[in-house]
């Protein structure tokens, strides 16, 4: 009876941060930063049992997965499992930063452990939305303004030009540019590391 309470209690976890995701996905703002918000939770519970040897290493590697998962938002299909294609995620960015950082047998004993993603959440949503912040923190005003107000908030590109003074084109290079920096930005870490 126990186990079936967790099965129910993890599915109902799924099925809430699923319908986030595909509401965000349908452009709802509010919904697919709740959803991050909840997912960086998770993920940081998933990765902070992986690497506890290495715990100053697991905010870095959380801004990787939601990067990835973020980049990556367009290729979820709703009948998909959540879980399997955040896991997927997240796992392949943790054996890229054990393959980079860790011994081999550490890669084997990691990965080994397949325990839910969804089993526990780890902190309060004000630590994911400050991992967020903290990655758009590091553009400038001109790329990260037009992804919080277009991508994150969910106003137009011409609402977004009027509040920030841009042109709408100008919001448009952005978007575009500023989610390459971003990108960029976590190839230039994992280099600097090297």
């Amino acid at each position: 009876m126990q186990r079936t309470n967790s099965q129910d209690h993890l599915g109902a976890r799924e099925a809430q941060l699923q319908a986030l995701l595909l509401r965000g996905l349908a452009g709802d703002a509010r919904a697919y930063r709740e959803f991050l918000a909840a997912l960086a939770l998770h993920v940081r519970g998933f990765l902070r049992r992986r690497l506890q040897q290495r715990p100053a290493e697991i905010e870095d590697l959380l801004q990787e997965v939601l990067l990835a998962v973020h980049n990556a938002r367009h290729t979820y299909q709703p009948q998909q499992p959540l879980t399997a294609w955040v896991q997927a995620i997240a796992r392949y960015k943790l054996a890229d930063y054990l393959r980079r950082y860790a011994h081999q047998d550490a890669l084997h004993e990691v990965l080994e452990d397949d325990s839910d993603l969804f089993a526990t959440s780890d902190e309060a949503p004000a630590q994911a939305n400050r991992d967020l912040g903290k990655l758009l923190g590091r553009l400038p005003a001109r790329q990260r303004l037009p992804i919080v107000h277009v991508k994150l908030e969910g106003l137009s590109v011409e609402e977004t030009a009027r509040i920030t003074g841009l042109s709408c084109s100008a919001v448009k290079v952005g978007i575009h540019r500023g989610l390459k920096a971003l990108a960029k930005l976590i190839r230039g870490s994992e280099e600097h590391e090297d």
